[in-house]
């Protein structure tokens, strides 16, 4: 896809210098200083007869006259994150809701409530808070208030009041699900485009996940094997004495190796993986939004249908029609203008990571073999030592 190699060129007059690299990058329209500041921290468990879980201390920090005081400090659960999710979809329905982490998080890699699990998730719950007071609708949201705002016994309260608008929405689309099956009739060139990018992104950001995920698997395998090579060495050491000083040389190298292959892992779990993991969800988010605008679009569609089929009661299907349409023009509207920043927040979000890999390849690659080059130059100053020391009558 031509858009997303756009943003991963580099102009044959750059620097080669890494550092170098990463400072060419000007991001346009960089975020402004904002007034909303949200931080998930201290994750603390929870240990019921039913059930256990953990909970987050959520600090809102803001200057935005609407709230009544300009410092909160609440604590959510990861029930809480979901209800505020599906509160967004149901005010916003096209609009592009940030994704959460799913329940069970990088499976097979981490265990529940693992410290590691723990950590992740809570980096994913501040990623979603912060994009969401990021947006310029988003972020005035008054479920998203209440979710900053509310104790824990205000927000149960609310949360038991009566079903949202998508819920209210449930007998309309089922009565145009037959229509939007069939593919939307009048649906406007740029969202079947929209859908189209959707299809393709959606494949190679999968690839590029499970690739990346099998990367780091292979690698933690091979730091395994590491960690138990280089201490053979300095055993061996211990039972050749004219090459003791050689054997322990390599058995320091792999160690120093095996140090530059775990810091290597940690950029690559911290700066790779969750990128894209984070972007496969958003290309699910993606095509659920496209299918509402189409589910909004194919009940248009029907009512004018079903006005071209009746003589009889025109004035009350033009009027109908005429709030559908003006329906269908907000829908179109909202997602547009979201799709547009979410593509130039993917690119920057894209190009930041992989700018971060290359960066890590660089300083891994270059760490290991100064290692091995040092122990290489040190063994031909000892050869050339013993040579000279031989030739002496």
């Amino acid at each position: 896809d031509a858009s997303l190699a756009e943003v991963n060129s580099f102009s044959p007059s750059m620097p080669i210098s890494p550092s170098s690299m990463i400072n060419q990058y000007k991001f346009e329209d960089e975020p402004e200083l904002g007034d909303l500041f949200i931080t998930v921290d201290d994750p603390e468990s929870h240990i019921t007869a039913i059930e256990t879980f953990i909970t987050y201390r959520v600090v809102t920090k803001t200057s935005r006259g609407e709230f009544d005081s300009s410092e909160y400090e609440v604590r959510r659960r990861y029930q809480d994150f979901l209800w505020l999710k599906s509160k967004l979809e149901e005010a916003h329905p096209t609009l592009i809701i940030p994704p959460l982490p799913e329940k069970f998080i990088m499976k097979g890699m981490v265990e529940r409530f693992s410290d590691e699990f723990i950590e992740t998730r809570r980096k994913a719950l501040h990623k979603f808070l912060n994009r969401i007071a990021d947006h310029p609708t988003l972020t005035f949201n008054e479920d998203f208030k209440i979710f900053l705002t509310a104790q824990a016994w205000e927000l149960s309260s609310h949360k038991k009041q009566g079903p949202g608008l998508l819920s209210r929405m449930g007998q309309t689309v089922r009565a145009v699900t037959s229509s939007v099956r069939g593919g939307v009739k009048n649906r406007p060139e740029i969202f079947t485009e929209m859908n189209h990018y959707m299809e393709t992104f959606s494949q190679k950001i999968n690839v590029l996940d499970k690739i990346a995920h099998r990367i780091y698997k292979e690698e933690r395998e091979y730091f395994n094997e590491m960690k138990e090579y280089g201490p053979i060495y300095t055993l061996w050491s211990a039972s050749e004495e004219d090459i003791a000083d050689s054997l322990k040389g390599v058995a320091s190298c792999i160690d120093k190796c095996c140090k530059a292959t775990e810091k290597w892992m940690a950029g690559l779990s911290e700066n790779l993986l969750p990128i894209l993991h984070e972007y496969v969800l958003y290309s699910e988010i993606l095509m659920g939004v496209l299918k509402r605008r189409d589910q909004i679009q194919g009940e248009l569609d029907s009512k004018v249908d079903a006005l071209a089929n009746k003589k009889t009661e025109k004035d009350m299907f033009s009027e109908e029609i005429g709030k559908l349409e003006d329906k269908v023009e907000c829908a179109n509207n909202a997602l547009k203008a979201d799709w547009d920043r979410w593509k130039q927040n993917m690119q920057c979000d894209m190009r930041s990571a992989f700018t971060n890999v290359a960066e890590n390849n660089l300083h891994y690659y270059e760490e290991c073999l100064a290692t091995w080059e040092s122990f290489l130059a040190s063994q031909t100053v000892d050869l050339h030592v013993e040579e000279d020391s031989e030739d002496r009558p």
